[in-house]
């Protein structure tokens, strides 16, 4: 499965900001939202929103290169997010995210019949490559009944 092509055509919002990914790979994912003054806040860097749906866009292809061959049986849902916003971000910014969590055991409890919950962290960075935010995003894998 193309994952980047996949959660694009699933998230039409991802496509209207100009979302793209640079990788997506075991459990991680680089994303990357494009310089556009229409994503632009009062203070010239890219709006707190955009910034938000960038990391939670990168943190679910992160997820789903873990977990996307459970999607017949389960629907992946962000349960909750956390970001911090720490340095006015400058021109392109690229999102970085990472799975926190065993592939093995998350699939164990989907078998068992639970319902599983982990996190997918993410750092922000400027086009300067410093860390402007960082996200924690949980995720379930709700079991299909």
């Amino acid at each position: 499965m193309d994952i980047a092509a996949f959660l694009l055509d699933s998230v039409p919002f991802a496509r209207l900001l100009g979302i793209t990914f640079d990788s997506v790979g075991a459990g991680t994912a680089v994303a990357r939202l494009p310089d556009r003054d229409d994503l632009h806040n009062h203070v010239g860097g890219p709006h707190a929103g955009a910034l938000f749906t960038l990391a939670e866009t990168a943190s679910g292809a992160a997820m789903l290169s873990a977990f996307g061959d459970q999607l017949s049986r389960a629907v992946p849902l962000a349960t909750q997010a956390t970001i911090r916003y720490a340095k006015l971000a400058e021109g392109e910014v690229t999102a970085s995210a990472v799975l926190r969590a065993d592939r093995a055991e998350v699939v164990g409890e989907l078998d068992a019949g639970r319902r599983p919950e982990f996190d997918v962290t993410v750092e922000i960075a400027g086009a300067n490559g410093a860390v402007v935010s960082e996200m924690t995003v949980s995720w379930t894998l709700r079991p299909n009944r």
